[in-house]
């Protein structure tokens, strides 16, 4: 996780394949992250879980990724565990050891999470407004700190893929776990909110 020291932004863009393109099967997600200068610091995948699942649960599916360096080095597991509403993402480090969690809160029209620290005080609330749905603002009493962003990738991509791109941007001076449990944060987002949209 030192990569993300005096990092204040990562570009997360969502790897398909061919097959699932062509034919539509959902096969397991993938992803490269990237510094603001184009420097790929982690790859990420889904891992484990069961080929049923993934086609009839599709986005509620449980589900867990693997973040390795560029060195295929384990950084990060990130866990969600099955939930109809309410999705949870737990962010471990390499010794299993909590670092935070991401929380879906309920709203009526709103899109809302909590960030939690490793002893489940809230860090920061992600609030996704009305008006603007690929837009997550990062929030510590009421102070706006930073955004989730899903980016545009383009007709072909957008049109035949579920693929996605995602900004994050955030203080370079805040802690690596709370970077880290931000980023698991992206993943829960495009899971939620994106994975499926384009059946």
């Amino acid at each position: 996780m030192d990569s993300l020291t005096a990092v204040d932004s990562l570009i997360i863009q969502q790897r398909k394949e061919w097959g699932e393109i062509l034919i539509g099967f959902e096969t397991k997600n993938k992803y490269a992250i990237f510094n603001a200068a184009g420097q790929q610091l982690y790859y990420a995948a889904e891992i484990g879980g069961n080929f049923l699942v993934r086609i009839f649960l599709k986005a509620w599916r449980p589900f867990q990724i693997a973040v390795v360096n560029p060195n295929n080095e384990m950084v990060l597991t990130l866990k969600s565990p099955f939930r109809f509403y309410f999705r949870e993402l737990d962010v471990l480090n390499t010794s299993g050891q909590s670092l935070g969690r991401i929380k879906r809160r309920f709203t009526l029209l709103r899109r809302r999470y909590t960030a939690e620290d490793a002893q489940g005080n809230e860090l920061l609330e992600l609030f996704g407004p009305i008006l603007h749905p690929w837009t997550f603002e990062i929030r510590r009493n009421e102070q706006l700190l930073g955004k989730i962003t899903k980016k545009w990738s383009g007709l072909l991509k957008e049109g035949f893929t579920d693929a996605d791109n995602f900004g994050v941007n955030f203080p370079s001076d805040w802690p690596n776990e709370a970077k880290a449990v931000l980023l698991g944060a992206v993943f829960l987002i495009d899971f939620v909110h994106f994975e499926n949209k384009n059946d």
